[in-house]
């Protein structure tokens, strides 16, 4: 399952790459105008306008993230990273996102409309769960379908082409079952916000860190829902911007958004530090670009999703221990009286605009508080990374840097390849080839079949055998065409 996990967190990789422009752009973008996170502020001049055409450029990612997922999931987990895998992943998105788009099933079961929690349910199913679903079974069905052969009649459809045909078909099962099981568990999601209301700060804290655990499921909308609207009668955001206090309301207003703001602001970039710091000496540059930009977006405007996709699949302990600073956090801040809202998200732009709003309470904290949680995040991180070997952005297993300056002492790709498959037992003892920046990486059938004297006469730098089943060959940066010869022999 962690195996499975690990490659689940590889895959992402591709799409999380295309999240740090968004922070660039976002950032620049508040920064210009933070106008555009108030809806319905007039906006005039040219560093309005520009701030405003950046946000929209940077949103225009995350907004559709779930779709970059779909593609990028769909891609990196089928086996020979084919694209025709991201194409039935698309398919099974469109497929399953409009058979449970809220229109669609209130056709099919209107009850589903005079239930508020139902609806909510399946308004919000076009989310980064359903996205990396929708990739999981394109590459799935194409991994397992790519080489079907179909009649004569139907020989059109035979190999790849079946494949889309197959994961729609797929979609339509998995989309029937959601029709039941979605809305069930976005309802018991629901119901333990309204459980944990009365808890007063340890609910508060309760909230974070559910609401920063379900971020990749979609399902954090569920209890945003009880404890920042207006559903059950709590409205803690909806109540902070209409310009009311405590006084007004049955709680401390404020104190299920004022937790996030030092981790969002200060935490994360403390936590994008450590891993900068404890990624290996080659890959620094390579952790910076991918958790720089993401801390800058954090502290600015508030959105995380570019720093938590970049890690929670790579190394899932982390995210849980990241989740639980949110909670304990949020019960600090709650108690102490830090109080600050968000109508977008708690960066800095809406910390500056919250501020003067009557429910805002001790704003200057806020530099103490993220001082403590740049300091507890980096520390917390930094140990968990070094203490349990956790595979962040800049640790994986592959050392590249190393392995870049192996030398294939042969330039015939195609007799590399021949060898290397006959050292491997033949292409019938081989059941997958994938290849990274530098290694092959094969599974295999029968490990006795395999020659590692045989293999190194090919001219490669080294042989790996991390399972029975696991042979990776280190052959350096020509990979590529070695792995291009050893395809089409397989």
């Amino acid at each position: 399952m962690m195996k499975y996990l690990q490659k689940l967190g590889k895959s992402l990789m591709l799409p999380v790459a295309c999240l740090p422009i968004c922070g660039i752009l976002m950032g620049i973008g508040y920064a210009l105008c933070p106008a555009t996170m108030i809806a319905g502020r007039e906006m005039s001049g040219f560093a309005n306008m520009l701030g405003f055409f950046l946000v929209k450029a940077g949103g225009a990612l995350i907004d559709n993230m779930a779709i970059l997922f779909v593609i990028g999931v769909g891609v990196g987990m089928a086996d020979d990273h084919d694209g025709t895998a991201g194409l039935a992943s698309l398919a099974s998105w469109l497929m399953m996102t409009n058979l449970l788009a809220t229109g669609t099933v209130t056709t099919l079961m209107p009850s589903v409309a005079e239930n508020v929690n139902k609806t909510l349910a399946f308004d919000k199913i076009a989310n980064p769960f359903i996205g990396i679903l929708a990739g999981i079974i394109g590459a799935t069905c194409y991994n397992k379908f790519k080489s079907t052969k179909l009649p004569d009649w139907l020989s059109f459809f035979s190999g790849k082409r079946c494949v889309a045909i197959i994961s729609g078909v797929v979609s339509i099962v998995a989309a029937a079952i959601l029709l039941f099981v979605w809305p069930v568990i976005f309802g018991a999601l629901i119901a333990v916000g309204q459980a944990i209301v009365g808890l007063g700060p340890v609910g508060a804290g309760i909230y974070a860190f559910l609401n920063r655990l379900l971020i990749p499921t979609g399902l954090h909308h569920a209890l945003n829902n009880v404890f920042w609207f207006d559903t059950i009668g709590l409205g803690d955001l909806s109540h902070f911007w209409a310009g009311e206090t405590s006084a007004d309301v049955t709680w401390s207003l404020g104190m299920y958004m004022s937790g996030f703001f030092p981790c969002m602001m200060f935490g994360i970039p403390g936590a994008a530090l450590a891993m900068v710091h404890t990624a290996k000496s080659g890959k620094k540059k390579v952790a910076i670009g991918l958790v720089a930009s993401a801390a800058i977006c954090a502290f600015v405007c508030g959105v995380t999703e570019p720093f938590e996709f970049g890690f929670m699949f790579l190394a899932p302990v982390l995210y849980l221990i990241y989740a639980l600073l949110y909670g304990i956090f949020t019960v600090v801040v709650a108690l102490i009286g830090f109080r600050a809202g968000f109508s977008f998200s708690a960066g800095a732009t809406d910390l500056v605009f919250s501020a003067p709003l009557p429910a805002a309470q001790n704003t200057w904290m806020i530099l103490p508080l993220g001082i403590a949680a740049f300091a507890v995040f980096y520390i917390v991180f930094r140990f968990a990374i070094v203490k349990f070997d956790l595979k962040t952005p800049g640790r994986e297993d592959d050392d590249v840097e190393t392995e870049k300056k192996a030398v294939l002492s042969n330039s015939d790709y195609a007799e590399v390849a021949s060898i290397i498959l006959e050292g491997l037992g033949g292409k019938g003892n081989v059941t997958s080839l994938d290849n990274c920046i530098t290694r092959l990486r094969m599974e295999i059938k029968d490990y006795t079949l395999v020659d590692e004297k045989k293999i190194k006469s090919a001219g490669v730098a080294g042989v790996m055998r991390p399972g029975k089943t696991s042979v990776q060959v280190i052959v350096g940066t020509k990979v590529q065409f070695v792995a291009d010869e050893m395809k089409k022999m397989l």
